[in-house]
């Protein structure tokens, strides 16, 4: 049988509810389509193949929590992503983290998934998200844990604060198979995320919520704040803004002060759109996902330029 969490009297908010009280125990491989894995009462990792007459083939085991997850009061429901073809991260609802290699998943049984790191991270978390990626020649994961927490300061709302924590781990030195937690990072915000996922490079987050998230700082985070200062200040505006309903897309594009109606150029083809201002190269230039019909594109100068 699943391995089932009832929400506790203490977890009676709407975030609560939606973080663990909704979660679903079966975990989709979306590296190998048609696998499926639940974590059972024994807290065994249990993985079932969908085959196309939608029938389910027999579990079978692929991996076992060395920890009894019973005797832990205050735990959430265990919980897994799957961050590359060959990576998976997983909670056993208590508070810690495990990195494991399973090696190619698919249909193979003779894989076997093996412990690379494992730590406790503080109060149970839910796995919201992982992935795996190479920086600087060292091999990392990165990975966004979900907690619905106390919050003594908020005296109108819920009592509770939503945590996401970013936490990324990477290789020692290059072939060493040994990895380390080099970074932590906590942002704080009022309702569980629609959305949360952290960008394939491993640089930023992608957070559709509610109500919005920001980081809480730690001692380290302000140093390193100080040397990104100068840096931030020449930060320049995008180039462009891009909206998009089902008819019609939008680009916008901010004009320098001196440059009048007569200055633009602007040429659309069916999958292209090119933008000159007077006789420099072009300002935004490139190729479109699909096809638009051009005949029907028009250009406008607001006010504000």
């Amino acid at each position: 049988a699943v391995a089932e969490v009832q929400l506790r009297d203490d977890q009676y908010t709407l975030d609560h509810m939606r973080a663990f009280g909704m979660y679903n125990y079966l975990h989709l491989d979306s590296w190998y389509q048609d696998n499926v894995y639940y974590v059972d009462q024994f807290g065994r990792v249990m993985n079932l193949s969908v085959t196309l007459d939608t029938t389910l083939q027999k579990p079978r085991e692929v991996f076992r929590l060395p920890t009894d997850l019973t005797a832990c009061d205050n735990r959430l429901c265990a919980s897994m992503h799957f961050s590359s073809s060959t990576w998976v991260t997983l909670s056993d609802g208590t508070g810690r983290l495990y990195l494991i290699k399973s090696g190619k998943r698919g249909n193979s049984t003779s894989e076997k998934w093996e412990i690379v790191f494992n730590e406790e991270l503080g109060s149970p978390f839910i796995v919201a998200h992982s992935i795996s990626f190479v920086k600087s020649d060292a091999h990392s994961l990165a990975v966004l844990l979900l907690r619905v927490e106390k919050d003594d300061l908020d005296t109108k709302g819920s009592g509770f604060h939503v945590t996401l924590e970013w936490v990324t781990i990477a290789e020692r030195k290059e072939g060493d198979h040994t990895y380390e937690i080099i970074k932590r990072r906590v942002l704080q915000g009022k309702s569980v995320p629609h959305y949360a996922a952290i960008e394939p490079s491993g640089d930023g987050l992608m957070i559709v919520s509610h109500k919005p998230f920001t980081f809480m700082q730690s001692e380290s985070d302000k140093l390193e704040e100080n040397d990104d200062a100068k840096v931030s200040n020449e930060k320049k505006d995008p180039l462009y803004y891009w909206q998009q309903t089902e008819d019609d897309l939008t680009i916008t594009i901010h004009l320098p002060q001196d440059i009048t109606k007569d200055d633009i150029k602007i040429h659309f083809s069916p999958d292209n759109v090119c933008v000159t201002l007077k006789d420099q190269p072009p300002l935004m230039e490139g190729k479109l996902y699909s096809s638009v019909d051009h005949e029907s594109c028009t250009w406008v100068i607001r006010e504000d330029k």
